[in-house]
């Protein structure tokens, strides 16, 4: 029985290539890089994703992803 492929899509990721399987979330990409929600920022498209928002955020095709150090203090 051959092996069913699971699809995927290819984002780019703080500027490079990355895929990952379709229907991922923002929240998912993020924990499976190792980061803590508190610990970094995001962004998909230019536009800041808050963190209660990113596991309701599905990528999609072609998405670009910036993940970044979060600035606080003052």
């Amino acid at each position: 029985m051959p092996a069913v492929e699971t699809p995927s899509i290819t984002i780019q990721l703080d500027g490079q290539p990355h895929t990952l399987p379709a229907g991922s979330t923002l929240a998912a990409l993020a924990a499976a890089l190792g980061h803590a929600p508190e610990g970094v920022g995001t962004a998909v498209n230019g536009g800041f994703v808050p963190r209660a928002q990113r596991a309701s955020h599905v990528l999609a095709e072609g998405d670009q992803v910036l993940l970044f150090q979060p600035i606080v203090g003052g």
